[in-house]
């Protein structure tokens, strides 16, 4: 029997990947718990011996030798004694073998009840780890069940031979995207966090690292370090802007995000269900920067103000709408992009002193 035991501690360790340590301190327990369930005073006075070597497990009960006994759980007559070990003496103790076979069907479910827990344990801490080297990263999850009532979507995730639930919320979702069950989608991990039902995975398709890592698997320039994404701003389901630098002066940042005949991007726009994206160079003078991350619109002149991250640009009259976007999107992506405020100003105005 202890043999089929330790057996099955180490597939155990080979299917699920708890270490054997951790099941026999697992088991430890649960055979302590199972034996103070029945015998609820004999303290800390239980040994117990995993040989794994030999497959054999041992209980014993250590007792002192007394004149005259006040805890029978924990302490023994001399002559009681005797029949165990011949050289028991008076103030001494001695192990009594535990036959854990004689444990009462409370105990033995008791011991069940901690060993099935420590499994569960080991297995979230698992999942846990594997899922938390994860963060900010893209994984390919399947949508296993749409919640009518709240619109949550609920989406198998895999990491290596782990998986878990995660829970992608009305708010995570890309706006307009319509998702099926069995269908496989790449959501962005957020954040892992531990709960009493084990690891939460928080999940995105809003997030702008989705935008980051999917042109990371897209264009090898930045896979490879050659080309730099600096910013991004991104409204999910409409537009996103996206900032991007080369430490290659024979490289095209923007050439490369776009790729040959535009299959790049494409292959990004198509996964973010028609997402716009506006590709722009970055550049260290906060002119050049603004001016490029105005995108499709062309800006005459930028000028910085003095007072804080601001400035004020100059566009064409016909670019004016173009410049500020519809419900302002253009201007907005552009500043929060950016890091500056934006004035926009059509060309007919000028630049008189009072707008400074």
């Amino acid at each position: 029997m202890n043999a089929e035991f330790f057996a099955a501690i180490e597939d155990i360790e080979r299917e699920k990947g708890i270490p054997k340590e951790y099941m026999h301190e697992k088991i430890t327990q649960a055979l302590l718990a199972a034996y103070k369930k029945d015998n609820p005073s004999c303290g800390d006075n239980v040994i117990i011996n995993m040989d794994d070597e030999k497959k054999k497990i041992d209980m014993f009960l250590r007792m002192e030798v007394v004149e005259e006994i006040e805890n029978p759980a924990t302490q023994i007559l001399p002559e009681t004694a005797h029949t165990y070990s011949k050289r028991a003496k008076l103030g001494g103790f001695i192990e009594i073998p535990i036959e854990t076979k004689k444990f009462g069907r409370i105990a033995a479910q008791a011991a069940k009840q901690v060993i099935i827990q420590g499994i569960r344990e080991a297995e979230r801490g698992i999942i846990f780890d594997e899922f938390t080297s994860k963060e900010q990263e893209i994984l390919t999850g399947t949508v296993s069940r749409i919640e009518p009532r709240t619109g949550s979507i609920s989406i198998k995730i895999n990491s290596n031979s782990e998986y878990t639930e995660a829970m992608l919320s009305p708010n995570e979702q890309i706006k307009g995207e319509n998702l099926t069950e069995g269908q496989m989608i790449k959501v962005y991990v957020v954040e892992v966090r531990k709960s009493t039902r084990g690891p939460q995975v928080l999940i995105s398709r809003t997030h702008p690292g989705l935008v980051k890592r999917l042109f990371e698997l897209e264009v090898p320039e930045i896979y490879d370090g050659i080309v730099e994404i600096k910013s991004i701003a991104r409204e999910a389901g409409s537009r996103t802007k996206i900032a991007v630098w080369s430490n290659d002066p024979d490289v095209d940042p923007i050439g490369a995000c776009v790729g040959p005949k535009g299959g790049r991007v494409a292959g990004i726009v198509d996964e973010l269900c028609g997402e716009k994206i506006d590709i722009v160079k970055y550049s260290e003078d906060p002119t050049e920067f603004v001016a490029a991350a105005l995108s499709p619109a062309d800006a005459v002149s930028v000028t910085t103000m003095d007072e804080g991250k601001s400035c004020r640009v100059i566009v064409p009259d016909t670019q004016l709408s173009l410049a500020i976007g519809k419900e302002g999107q253009n201007v907005r992506l552009a500043a929060k992009l950016t890091g500056y405020k934006i004035d926009i100003k059509p060309e007919s105005e000028g630049l008189s002193s009072e707008d400074f």
